[in-house]
């Protein structure tokens, strides 16, 4: 089968969940709804693109109608175990796991610490879960002191290395984490190790944009390994590449939701043909993780503001896809994910604008694949529903 030569576009909304999902309660996550609940603390939603879209068709949203809208709109959920980023990457590309990766409410062993401290030569300090931002308060002078490694985990699977920039180089921080992640494998085979630089003195430490994540190689073949044995060219935004280690995606990094756009709308502007991969950042690290409600909100305002200039671009037969990986509800005490169920719109000139119902992560991926006539390991296409054209 000759493949198609459009475009399309998978925009993941880092930590934009939508509310309940069957097995919610066993993550400790129970009356999590990061849009819903976000909707509610600000008297509801003004997204007038969003709702014309159908955003308020995926599930009902406080100030958000359902009528007459413009994209496909459903919701997915996962079926991977887990509520990391990686994990939900990886199933929205095609590759469902079985088994979670592991977590350290308790902080990390002292042989797993022990070995990495070693091989680094420098101490380690902290060892728990811990907020990042609260983290490094609380240890930052004792770092600057001794130069320490500051290390801690989340209730998702991640071994973090925080480390002040006049400290220790980034080419330092960086060499340190990949030394970790080659020894995190096995029983210890966390999800990311993460580098997280921050500088500042005691008191106003801050961290920068420099961050970066060291993740684990999928098990199987995703869809970025499909298209890439189909010759079909793949453009990466935000983080993408690190969640695959790699493998068949290069990105260009951001710091911001607004960087994000910008090269969504470069991408749009240059790309022949292609897969455009987006990861918009904001959501979950600088207000789910944060619990700032305020910050969300004006995010998303932000969003509705950028997506009118980013859809204009749409070729007749492109396709974008805008969803998320987990949920991370900046109402709740918790500062973690949470397992949530996901939106998806699908948009485009010629889409179909069809109710989705409850679809799986996996679908969005299968999607693309049937887009570009490749498979991938799980997931039912929705591109006769919300392209018939296609299937000509």
């Amino acid at each position: 089968m000759t493949r198609r030569r459009g475009r399309v576009a998978i925009v993941v909304l880092d930590g934009l969940g939508i509310g309940a999902c069957p097995d919610q309660d066993r993550y400790g996550d129970a009356g999590s709804d990061t849009l819903g609940n976000v909707a509610r603390a600000v008297g509801g939603l003004e997204l007038p693109y969003l709702a014309a879209l159908g955003l308020g068709c995926c599930r009902p949203v406080a100030g958000l109608s359902c009528a007459h809208p413009t994209a496909a709109a459903g919701v997915a959920l996962p079926r991977s175990p887990g509520k990391d980023s990686t994990t939900g990457h990886w199933e929205l590309c095609g590759v469902v796991l079985r088994e979670a990766f592991p977590t350290y409410p308790a902080g990390f062993p002292a042989a797993v610490i022990d070995a990495f401290a070693s091989a680094t030569g420098r101490g380690v300090l902290a060892n728990k879960p811990a907020s990042g931002t609260a983290v490094i308060e609380e240890y930052g002078a004792r770092h600057l002191a001794s130069g320490d490694w500051i290390v801690y985990t989340s209730a998702d699977s991640v071994f973090q290395v925080a480390a002040h920039e006049d400290v220790v180089p980034l080419d330092a921080l960086y060499a340190a984490c990949r030394t970790a992640r080659a020894q995190l494998t096995g029983a210890h085979g966390v999800s990311r190790v993460i580098a997280r630089p921050f500088v500042g003195t005691p008191g106003s430490f801050r961290r920068t944009p420099h961050r970066r994540d060291f993740s684990l190689a999928p098990p199987a073949a995703t869809l970025l390994d499909q298209l890439a044995a189909a010759g079909v060219p793949r453009v990466g935004v935000g983080k993408v590449d690190d969640l695959f280690a790699g493998r068949h995606i290069t990105s260009r990094h951001t710091a911001t939701n607004a960087e994000a756009y910008a090269l969504i709308a470069e991408a749009l502007g240059s790309m022949d043909e292609g897969f455009l991969f987006v990861n918009v950042i904001e959501f979950d690290q600088s207000w789910g993780h944060r619990n700032d409600v305020v910050g969300f909100h004006e995010g998303l305002q932000a969003l509705d503001r950028a997506l009118p200039e980013l859809v204009g671009l749409l070729r007749p037969d492109d396709l974008m896809i805008l969803t998320a990986d987990h949920g991370n509800d900046p109402t709740t005490p918790s500062t973690d994910h949470s397992r949530e169920a996901v939106p998806v719109l699908v948009v485009g000139p010629r889409v179909t604008p069809v109710a989705l119902g409850t679809r799986a992560f996996a679908d969005v991926g299968a999607t693309v694949a049937d887009y570009f006539s490749v498979t991938v390991p799980a997931g039912t296409s929705l591109l006769a529903e919300v392209a018939p054209w296609t299937m000509r």
